[in-house]
């Protein structure tokens, strides 16, 4: 297989994205906020999977990134498991209003890395963060949560819009940022040896101990020594 230049692997690559977490925590309010700047405040639940494909820009360039919203009820999580299945990007939702959600966080993490093929670039979303006067969850507990586990941190609302595309962003950057430091390595080997080829469009996601939570994306970059 011919390898790819970096703008050909970057802008020819979908990144398959999934949205997990308890039932009527906001998921599909997000993504519709965040594909087609809709917002339905009695939407039903998602049953089984729903999917929107959306192109960003990162750094320039156009990235392609397929959405996967999978249905919080208990009986559709062993239908939805298999769809874990290919993805790089997670956004693990809870409602920040409703703390039986955020105790589920535990048990939807354990689930996406049971499933998953690879490490996940992952973000934990506090929505409807909008409901002050009911919340159950604090920020503090978020942020928490988030260092204690590892992914991204971040409070939204589908309602006012607050940080929905930042949450996004988010994970799409990080996995972009991978992929092109994987791509300038594959180039660097193939400097030192012009006989090895490129493993094409394949992207391995590893973690990083240098991760840090704190309501920012901050990690440390994939190619620094």
């Amino acid at each position: 297989m011919a390898f790819h230049s970096e703008e050909e692997q970057i802008e020819d690559y979908l990144f398959k994205i999934v949205l997990i977490g308890d039932s009527a925590v906001g998921k599909s309010t997000l993504l519709a906020r965040f594909a087609r700047d809709e917002f339905y405040p009695n939407s039903k639940s998602t049953i089984g999977v729903e999917f929107q494909s959306q192109k960003m820009e990162i750094n320039g360039k156009e990235v392609k990134a397929q959405i996967w919203d999978t249905a919080g009820q208990e009986r559709f999580r062993g239908v939805t498991s298999a769809y874990y299945r290919g993805a790089v990007g997670a956004l693990l939702v809870y409602d920040v209003s409703r703390r039986q959600t955020f105790d589920s966080i535990g048990r939807w993490l354990n689930e996406l890395q049971t499933h998953s093929d690879m490490n996940v670039v992952t973000i934990l979303v506090g929505n409807k963060f909008d409901l002050k006067d009911s919340r159950e969850v604090t920020t503090t507990e978020g942020k928490d949560l988030a260092e204690a586990q590892g992914p991204f941190f971040i409070e939204t609302s589908a309602l006012d819009l607050s940080n929905v595309s930042v949450a996004f962003q988010t994970v799409v950057g990080e996995i972009y940022n991978i992929l092109s430091c994987k791509v300038m390595q594959s180039q660097e080997l193939k400097q030192k040896d012009p006989g090895w080829m490129g493993n094409g469009k394949t992207v391995v996601l590893q973690g990083d101990e240098n991760q840090e939570a704190d309501g920012k994306a901050k990690k440390a970059g994939c190619c620094s020594s």
